[in-house]
């Protein structure tokens, strides 16, 4: 039984989230790109409704085509597609053309393996703890693709969403009645913040993708995450911000996502919310 071994299933779910961790590079580059594909689509459509839909020469998603070399365009053999360790025994190189293969792909692996194990340890066998695996994998490609595009794909957040308020209809991580709260306020939250900083500025501070991440955190976690995630998310996202300015050149007026923020404050939130509250609130006997 993996409870009799403590190691055993966080180390399960290590492993499992490596595989993971391959498939989410996969949705990293490509959801962005069906998203626009879908969004050109339906410009097209509508400046043009009697003209029918283009027919892409090849079928585009998730699963097909097959991962190819962007350099030389040669498919990628299943044996140089197991987690962290191709990339190392090929040398971080494409067996056929040589070109350098790009270090955030096994980075991401490992984040996914090792954030799974985290969150496995923390909550132990059970379904606790596979479903925050499951919350973590989902964080982790939120915040790459926020990182990369500015996108928060709904295709992500609106599934999750409804899963942490079924799971917690269970009493997984919450009760439904703090979850439903959770996923109303975490939303309401970020949207009235977006509503003031238009009225008085006349800019937009953050997009809809935003309130509709917290609104998941918030299903799943329960209401009473949501300060720490706020806090947490803000608190990084002001020092990230400050530093780019200072030392990288950023522009002020130049926009930074928000997505990772609040999807690493999430996972602060799963893992060490109760205790960071505690303290916050006085319960931990450290104030």
């Amino acid at each position: 039984m993996l409870s009799a071994q403590p190691w055993a299933f966080p180390a399960l779910m290590g492993v499992l989230g490596l595989l993971t961790g391959s498939f989410l590079n996969v949705v990293i580059h490509r959801l962005p790109i069906i998203m626009t594909r879908q969004w050109q689509a339906e410009c097209a459509a509508l400046a043009n409704p009697e003209m029918a839909a283009p027919v892409l020469a090849e079928r585009y998603n998730l699963v097909v085509p097959r991962s190819r070399c962007p350099h030389c365009e040669h498919l990628i053999a299943a044996h140089d597609n197991i987690p962290v360790l191709s990339y190392l025994l090929l040398g971080g190189r494409c067996r056929h053309c040589r070109a350098s293969i790009s270090l955030r792909y096994p980075l991401i692996e490992l984040a996914s393996g090792g954030l799974a194990w985290l969150a496995a340890w923390h909550f132990g066998a059970g379904w606790q703890g596979f479903c925050a695996g499951l919350l973590t994998w989902a964080l982790l490609a939120l915040a790459m693709i926020d990182a990369e595009t500015q996108l928060l794909p709904d295709g992500i957040t609106q599934p999750f969403l409804w899963l942490g308020l079924l799971l917690n209809s269970a009493g997984i991580f919450t009760d439904l009645r703090n979850a439903l709260a959770g996923a109303v306020c975490g939303y309401l939250l970020l949207w009235s913040v977006y509503w003031a900083f238009k009225l008085t500025t006349g800019k937009e501070g953050m997009g809809y993708g935003d309130f509709k991440l917290l609104a998941m955190l918030g299903a799943w976690l329960g209401w009473q995450s949501l300060p720490v995630i706020l806090l947490a998310a803000s608190l990084v996202g002001a020092v990230v911000g400050i530093s780019l300015i200072a030392f990288a050149g950023h522009q002020r007026n130049q926009p930074l996502p928000f997505g990772p923020y609040l999807a690493g404050a999430g996972f602060i939130a799963l893992i060490w919310g109760d205790p960071i509250m505690g303290f916050w609130l006085g319960q931990g006997g450290a104030l």
